[in-house]
């Protein structure tokens, strides 16, 4: 058989699933990523011989990763109804600055006691696995721009997951660092500080609402025969993404920040234009697209031994991970305020890990020698196989519970 038409096959074959499997799975507690994973590791299972191993492709992974993390990023950020407001954001404030920071050295010191991991590779487990992931974390984020969908906890998960993968950055290069030059603070600390936390988290601000309003603008308020929104092409998008990534990597900055921003500040422009929901589709549909691809090159890694490392202190630093590190640093950080507990309880259980994690450490691996590279593969793929098949199997009713639960409220209210 001619491999280029089984690739077509194979391809035409995914782009179907790809619009079929969400409109199937909808009132089933499956989810279209377990789905990929599943397919992956049965055709590679199959097939044997050389597998997609982000240890023996690590350029490939970076970049792939890269891509479909800054889609979803502006996907999340076109989305959200609710203007940029510190009350308004006040939950997801909460969890940018205690939940993360708190996961990041939980999961951190789980890998030190646990795996027995070195400081440079436990703070890079710590970095790789504390955001909620922007691309699989789709089922609990709010719904297309206008669209009402945007209750306390789907609008806390998807600006999370919108702002906190670029926030990780400063760990994972912290990361890096430790791996290049040892852990003597006098060497790079003030290097570190200035150049990786201020500057490229201020590049980043900048330079995504910067972009985000000079597109906003060409966009939305240009003469009426020069907008851009007269094109009603969706792919706009994803010109925007690149451009708002690109100018922000060139000057050093967090082109993560940047993209989420730049997609803020363009639906700021104009909050109730239709073609908002053009540009939000397309996004959402490339999103997709790529995700699937990735997540069957994931499970055909899992196929080829991707978590052969793993022995029992890994499987278990997984699930502490899962089930202690972040739902008690997200309750820990939503102490004292008005948010009913089970909001809160889903808010602090549903940050789910993902394709960010995956660009995290390819980015890492990259960039300095991590001896215990292997082993951090296999847990965070484990960790991300977990959060797919747990996320994926309770979202829905536990979304459709909160739902009823509101409507009910919401009615008891009238009544009274």
């Amino acid at each position: 058989m001619d491999p280029y038409i089984v690739m077509l096959v194979g391809i035409g074959g995914l782009i179907l699933l790809v619009a079929w499997l969400p409109m199937v799975l909808r009132e089933l507690p499956l989810s279209l990523p377990m789905f990929c994973i599943g397919i992956g590791y049965a055709v590679f299972a199959l097939l044997g011989g050389d597998t997609p191993s982000p240890l023996h492709y690590p350029e490939a992974a970076e970049r792939l990763t890269e891509l479909v993390v800054i889609v979803a990023l502006t996907g999340a950020g076109l989305k959200l109804d609710r203007r940029l407001t510190w009350r308004g954001w006040g939950l997801t404030w909460r969890l940018l600055g205690i939940a993360m920071p708190l996961s990041i050295l939980g999961i951190g010191l789980v890998g030190h006691w646990m795996l027995g991991l070195g400081t440079a590779a436990a703070v890079l487990l710590g970095g790789a696995l504390a955001p909620t992931d922007p691309v699989l974390a789709s089922d609990v984020q709010v719904g297309p721009p206008q669209s009402g969908e945007e209750d306390e906890v789907r609008f806390t998960l998807t600006a999370e997951a919108g702002l906190n993968d670029g926030l990780a950055f400063p760990f994972v290069n912290l990361a890096v660092a430790l791996a290049l030059v040892g852990t003597e603070p006098s060497d790079w600390m003030g290097h570190f500080f200035s150049v990786d936390v201020v500057w490229k988290l201020a590049a980043g601000l900048a330079a995504g609402w910067g972009i985000g309003r000079l597109l906003g603008w060409l966009t939305f308020r240009m003469p009426n025969r020069a907008r851009l929104s007269r094109t009603g092409d969706g792919f706009v998008a994803l010109g925007a993404t690149f451009l708002a990534y690109g100018l922000t990597e060139l000057a050093h900055g967090y082109g993560f920040v940047a993209v989420f921003v730049a997609a803020l500040a363009m639906r700021d422009a104009e909050r109730n234009h239709a073609y908002h929901d053009r540009l939000h589709d397309f996004a959402e549909q490339t999103e997709r697209l790529l995700m699937m691809v990735l997540l069957v090159l994931f499970g055909g890694a899992v196929a080829g031994g991707l978590l052969a490392p793993l022995g029992w202190p890994g499987a278990a630093a997984a699930a502490v991970i899962l089930f202690v590190v972040r739902p008690a640093a997200g309750l820990l950080s939503l102490l004292g305020t008005t948010t009913r507990l089970p909001e809160r309880g889903a808010i602090a259980f549903f940050g789910i890990r993902g394709l960010g994690s995956f660009y995290y450490l390819a980015f890492a691996a990259n960039a300095a020698r991590f001896p215990e590279m292997a082993e951090l593969w296999a847990v965070v793929g484990l960790t991300v196989l977990i959060s797919v098949g747990l996320h994926g199997m309770t979202v829905t009713p536990a979304m459709r519970w909160l739902d009823g639960r509101r409507r009910r409220q919401g009615v008891l209210a009238l009544e009274g």
